[in-house]
């Protein structure tokens, strides 16, 4: 373990959502939800619109209360508590900056709330502005601000009382992709320089991947996975997070034991998936391969250029299509049109129940034409 890791496990409390249950009339926002979140980690609760991550977020600030369920806080029941006892720093998409005050006062405003004296309030609020880079705008106010800097300072005011927990709810979704990118990066240089166990909501997969420790991916009020970014992403244990996480290509599939026929090669098959059988395999476009053939089974339709790498879209012969990625080197001779073998790593895959129209499984070799 790193030392800058080391120090957040040092510095943070272990948070455990236990069976949370949430219904909004005949909506059931959460259903028997667990999550456990380790001492200095950083979880990012990631899924679509009305899949619960924002309610659970809000549940654990003390902002609404589940149904059922506990809140457990550094091993301490806290279901009961109100908002304003819980002890932990919470930042939304909007800023809620005072604009009569000056930042170094916005930031400095919870401390005083808190009683703690003008010199102090200032010495801590100094302190956070220089950690997110803003101590030379301590006296501007906020309609001098760009969004990026006001979310920063919005970051301050919630690392100035020292929560046990920091809570983000979509802090970026306002900005541009730019300052989102740059702003997602200082979050998480800040998160593990304090060593604050935080929850970071977002349905942008991107932005998951790139800032957690672990994603949890939610769906329908539960928990569909939780993992590394790694892990989720190359081993997916059901057909929603395969979907929602990255590009994915659903291929007819044939499963034999712990492995399966794909586009007529041999791939291993990940724990969840079908046990023998049609299948549809979860593929991701990294994982094949399109090589120009004149007897190959896919035609090339379109072809885009991102930088480092080749996205083409290839018709199969056989019926339906794939996306395959590739660096832009292998993929300079892949322009609309060309006929091509397309093949597929030997990585291990998902293998869902089958899906109906799907071209044959089997159908990878060279074809007659």
């Amino acid at each position: 373990m790193s030392a800058v890791r080391q120090e957040a496990v040092d510095g943070g409390v272990e948070v455990r959502l236990e069976g949370l249950t949430r219904t909004y009339g005949q909506l059931r926002a959460l259903d028997q939800l667990d999550l456990t979140i380790e001492p200095g980690e950083l979880v990012a609760l990631l899924g679509p619109s009305g899949c619960g991550k924002t309610t659970a977020l809000r549940i654990l600030a003390g902002l609404d209360r589940a149904d059922s369920g506990r809140v457990v806080v550094d091993g301490r029941d806290i279901s009961g508590v109100a908002a304003n006892r819980r002890d932990m720093g919470m930042v939304f998409q909007a800023y809620s900056l005072f604009p009569h005050l000056t930042v170094l006062d916005n930031v400095a405003f919870g401390l005083k709330v808190r009683g703690v004296g003008a010199g102090e309030r200032r010495r801590r609020a100094l302190e956070v502005l220089e950690l997110v880079g803003l101590a030379d705008r301590a006296g501007r106010y906020a309609a001098q601000l760009s969004g990026g800097q006001q979310q920063r300072v919005a970051l301050a005011r919630a690392l100035a009382v020292e929560p046990t927990v920091l809570l983000l709810d979509e802090p970026l979704s306002a900005l541009d992709a730019k300052v989102r990118g740059q702003l997602r990066d200082e979050i998480r240089r800040v998160q593990l320089e304090v060593g604050r166990t935080t929850v970071f909501v977002t349905h942008d997969q991107e932005e998951a991947l790139a800032i957690a420790d672990r994603v949890a991916v939610m769906n329908g009020g539960h928990l569909e996975q939780i993992a590394t970014p790694e892990e989720l992403y190359t081993r997916p244990r059901t057909r929603f997070v395969a979907e929602f996480v990255g590009l994915t290509n659903p291929v007819a599939a044939v499963v034999d034991g712990d492995s399966a026929t794909v586009l007529g090669c041999r791939v291993p098959v990940l724990p969840g998936s079908v046990t023998s059988g049609a299948g549809t395999a979860l593929v991701r476009p990294e994982w094949l391969s399109a090589t120009p053939d004149a007897t190959g089974q896919g035609t090339v339709v379109t072809r885009s250029f991102l930088g480092s790498l080749v996205r083409v879209v290839c018709e199969l012969q056989n019926g339906g299509s794939v996306v395959v990625q590739t660096s832009s080197a292998e993929g300079a001779g892949l322009a609309p049109g060309t006929r091509v073998q397309v093949g597929v790593a030997p990585t291990a895959v998902l293998v869902a129940p089958e899906d109906a129209g799907l071209p044959d499984a089997t159908s990878g070799g060279p074809s007659a034409s």
